[in-house]
């Protein structure tokens, strides 16, 4: 299989694009860990995140959110304790906030799906340009997105950082034209062709 550039950085690297990144996303738990993970990679390199992924598996119980909604001050100090995890207090209160937060939209969406999911009619965005590398950091569509988390209580939830979101759980789907992958999703999901939106910056 061929692979987007970034993906022959490492095997862990090709597994998570051949497997998972672009493909949509419709399970709340699932969805909830692609954003934990965009939410501790701040200022961090991806490949780390990979590498320590069943560390935070662990430390946040499989990514529910229900759970992790209801940790008290106990559960911070035994994942700031846990070998091999991040020493980022910040974040790993960020996380617990970020579940309670979450439940809220469930409650008034129906899930969080839903409600991501609502910004592009359920279909994956397909920018002009981005197949062929033209690749921003943040767009519009991420800043809006970023505005109203930061309105409900998310943390960590920059424009940057929800773009990243967007691409991992298939709302925009940015793989090269050339890579099996792009021509996967575009034949089992449902996609909208967009014309660039306010595009800041290139990745």
């Amino acid at each position: 299989m061929g692979h987007c550039d970034w993906a022959n950085s490492s095997e862990a690297d090709r597994l998570y694009h051949d497997r998972e990144w672009g493909v949509p996303v419709h399970d709340d738990r699932q969805m909830f860990e692609h954003l934990t993970l965009e939410c501790l990679q701040c200022g961090l390199s991806w490949s780390l995140m990979l590498k320590k992924r069943e560390i935070f598996r662990r430390c946040f119980e499989n990514f529910d959110y229900d759970r992790i909604a209801a940790y008290g001050e106990e559960d911070v100090q035994r994942i700031l304790n846990t070998e091999g995890m991040l020493r980022a207090e910040r974040k790993v209160r960020a996380i617990i906030n970020n579940a309670r937060r979450y439940q809220q939209v469930r409650a008034e969406f129906g899930s969080f799906c839903a409600y991501l999911w609502a910004y592009t009619g359920g279909k994956t965005v397909l920018y002009e340009g981005h197949a062929e590398g033209r690749i921003p950091v943040s767009n519009g569509l991420s800043d809006e997105i970023g505005r109203d988390l930061k309105k409900r209580g998310f943390q960590f939830v920059g424009p940057v950082t929800v773009y990243s979101h967007l691409q991992a759980c298939g709302v925009i789907n940015d793989h090269a034209a050339d890579c099996p992958c792009y021509r996967r999703i575009n034949e089992n999901w449902p996609t909208v062709r967009l014309e660039p939106d306010r595009e800041v910056g290139q990745a």
